[in-house]
């Protein structure tokens, strides 16, 4: 293994190069900027309707010293093309991929109630609707995950994280099709890791814990939004899961909300952390 490629598979924190996707809004913006406070480097992905917000994100960016550690791209993760182009960006711009955190997806408030009033039920929702959620909240973090997988393997250590959601969500009743598809990728995390088992490359679910202040959850259900979980609570865990501190910790699922930054981060990573899916009864590798 040359120097360059003994670098590439042990990153240091302002060494590693990472993508996130949906990153000009709500999480994906409190990862990208927690991301980069911390020294590492980002390819912020999202939609190219996103530009005046993804221009909000380098500006604070800038007043945090941090504004030259984050590369903003257009990328549609329903698009092959833009994921593959999404990797390449980060090869190119930081000289490697170290992680990926599938963050962009399609919510419920386009189907219908949300929080407040009676949802809409399966079988009333618009077919291309749900398969423009599917397409989003399944399809891309695959696409994503499958592009950047092969660079991450090659190298020896990476990082892919999917934003997921608390499992009553998943089956909460009038929550098709976000639920079902926040179930498939939780279900693919452990797949994941699984199937990178030994590689240096670790899978795990990170998710909020609880309904979060973003766009997801209109304005005009819930107007007290410090009732809602803050988007930058998933700073901390995102940034220990991308670091090395995490190695070997695979198939595992994080709750933000129950993070707690005044302990160390090993610590706060036992007490928010399970197995991923459903096998309870997995041993927990800290």
């Amino acid at each position: 293994m040359s120097p360059a490629d003994t670098e590439r598979a042990n990153p240091g924190p302002k060494d590693i190069a990472v993508i996130v996707t949906g990153a000009a809004r709500g999480m994906g913006r409190a990862m990208t900027l927690g991301l980069a406070a911390a020294g590492v480097r980002v390819v912020a992905a999202d939609l190219p309707s996103s530009h005046n917000e993804m221009a909000e994100v380098l500006d604070t960016a800038l007043k945090q010293g941090g504004q030259n550690r984050i590369a903003p791209i257009d990328c549609d993760v329903t698009q092959w093309r833009d994921c593959t182009n999404a990797a390449k960006s980060a090869i190119d711009r930081f000289g490697a991929v170290h992680g990926l955190v599938n963050n962009a997806a399609v919510g419920m408030q386009g189907f219908g109630h949300v929080q407040v009033g009676p949802r809409a039920k399966f079988y009333e929702h618009d077919v291309d609707a749900w398969r423009r959620a599917i397409d989003a909240n399944v399809n891309g973090p695959f696409m994503m995950a499958k592009a950047v997988a092969p660079a991450l393997v090659a190298q020896g250590w990476g990082r892919i994280v999917n934003i997921v959601t608390s499992h009553f969500t998943m089956v909460m009743d009038g929550f098709s099709p976000y639920g079902p598809s926040k179930a498939a990728l939780e279900a693919a995390t452990l797949i994941w890791a699984k199937d990178l088992a030994g590689t240096g490359v670790t899978v795990n679910a990170l998710l909020p814990g609880g309904p979060g202040n973003t766009r997801m959850i209109p304005l005009a259900e819930v107007a007290d939004r410090s009732t809602l979980v803050q988007p930058e609570v998933m700073a901390a865990p995102i940034c220990w899961l991308m670091s090395k501190a995490s190695d070997g910790v695979t198939g595992h699922r994080f709750i933000a909300k129950t993070w707690d930054p005044a302990l160390p981060p090993s610590e706060a990573a036992e007490k928010a952390g399970a197995p991923a899916g459903w096998e309870v009864n997995a041993p927990k590798p800290f």
